[in-house]
């Protein structure tokens, strides 16, 4: 059987040659067969003239959720091409939660049309979420929610969901309120299984749930879906009234936007809003710039430690040939571990309290690497180094200096690959800053410390 990507493949082909000839009908039959997410891939790649006569071959429902999972870039292309009623029977189609996403994405005058065609209730809905701080969990959120009051019985909450149900974000999980306030959870299962539908709701609401705030970091709140197995986290103010709910398929989109910024982060760049194919040379030149001087500038110091041993080296300069592995094995050491502990403190394994754990964790783990790494390093240099390559320079004492560096390097990049990132996260910085390229320009510079103090005090 053909693997989903070569399906897509083979459709979009086929789509165009239809396109080509103008077969609409069947152009429509395909696409109404379609995932919103496939469909909104394969309009992606389509030239600007053909997305709008496309676009409106779909039925109106299937129209809404391809708009939603479309490139920012070919959704204001759409926007621009509606007239204010297809805009507003699309604005009519989508929920709260992902008119917000398409109002941040949108430039001004764009937004201005969106908002003059939303529904009042939308609008009030959108400028109540963008109130909320950025990366909260009220940003995030929908409004639209199935809610039930505890003095209903299980009869009357299912034709309320059955009345109310349509419009409404999930219908898996009903939010029992009262004035407003969060009372309880009730799940479709426990109404339909309800032996009599004169049970009231809050003779089988569960009382024991679980709640964020609005300014919940969004973060914690999508690891939260991993924890429990949550479809739907409710949000509540700080007077415990509901808000609304976050949902799993929102929780998903901030775990993928966090892990990229993460990445962005840990390789030395500021963090982008764009997709790598929607950036141009300039947006990338403005995100990794301002790294790259950071570590040159800081690189300097290595540049200083070298000219203040230049003496040293003068007399032995087969010493320089060792310098390249020193720092690259300090720098991988150090990296592993920053990276080991990034991801820890990102899952919640670890807090600042386990420190000093950490710390001698990572101080055995170097003892055991670092000891290996001498020894392995010690016989290739006897081997390769004085025997193969009869370097006269290379001496038992010149190779125990280099070994010992190394043991002591490994164990000193490993203790502040594990230590700056849990320190940057108690100070309130994210710490992915504390990864690769920083951690190792700080263990460069004190690899070469350790290199030339152990060089004077045993060959000088």
């Amino acid at each position: 059987m053909a693997d989903h990507n070569t399906i897509t493949a083979t459709v979009e082909t086929t789509l165009k040659t239809l396109l080509e000839n103008r077969k609409y009908a069947s152009i429509k039959d395909i696409l109404t067969t379609m995932n919103p997410a496939d469909i909104a891939g394969i309009f992606d790649e389509l030239d600007e003239q053909q997305l709008p006569m496309l676009f409106r071959l779909l039925p109106k429902d299937l129209g809404a959720d391809t708009f939603v999972e479309m490139d920012p870039d070919n959704q204001q292309l759409l926007i621009q091409s509606f007239s204010d009623t297809e805009l507003k029977a699309v604005l009519n189609e989508l929920y709260v939660d992902d008119a917000v996403d398409l109002v941040e994405e949108m430039p001004a005058n764009v937004v201005r049309r969106i908002l003059a065609q939303a529904a009042p209730d939308m609008r009030r809905d959108i400028n109540q979420i963008l109130r909320y701080p950025e990366d909260s969990a009220g940003s995030v959120m929908t409004t639209e929610y199935v809610w039930l009051r505890t003095r209903m019985t299980v009869g009357e909450a299912i034709k309320h969901i059955r009345e109310t149900g349509v419009d409404k974000e999930t219908i898996y999980t009903c939010y029992v309120t009262e004035n407003r306030k969060l009372m309880g959870l009730v799940s479709i299962k426990d109404l339909l299984l309800a032996k009599d539908d004169n049970t009231k709701v809050s003779d089988i609401m569960e009382t024991n749930f679980i709640s964020v705030n609005t300014h919940t970091d969004q973060e914690e709140v999508a690891q939260m879906f991993s924890k429990y197995n949550f479809l739907a986290i409710p949000v509540v103010d700080s007077e415990g009234r509901m808000v609304g709910i976050i949902t799993v398929d929102d929780a998903l989109d901030v775990l993928e936007e966090e892990t990229t910024e993460d990445i962005e982060i840990m390789a030395g760049m500021t963090p982008s809003d764009k997709t790598y194919l929607r950036s141009n040379p300039l947006d990338l030149f403005a995100h990794r710039i301002p790294w790259l001087m950071l570590l040159m500038i800081s690189a300097t110091f290595t540049g200083l430690i070298i000219t203040g041993f230049e003496s040293a080296l003068s007399q032995m300069v087969v010493l320089t040939a060792f310098i390249p592995m020193l720092m690259d094995t300090g720098g991988n050491s150090g990296s592993q571990s920053s990276v080991t502990v990034i991801r820890a403190l990102s899952l919640g394994e670890i807090e600042f309290e386990d420190l000093p754990k950490v710390i001698l964790k990572e101080i055995a783990t170097a003892i055991l690497c670092g000891a290996t790494l001498a020894i392995v390093c010690f016989g290739k240099i006897m081997l390769v180094d004085c025997l193969l390559l009869h370097n006269p320079e290379v001496t038992v004492n010149v190779a125990l200096v280099v070994c010992v560096t190394m043991a002591m390097t490994v164990i000193v990049a490993k203790t502040i690959g594990c230590s700056l990132p849990i320190l940057a996260k108690r100070l309130g910085f994210d710490p992915a800053v504390m990864a690769s390229p920083f951690i190792t320009t700080i263990v460069d510079a004190l690899s070469l410390l350790i290199y030339f103090s152990i060089t004077k005090a045993v060959l000088f």
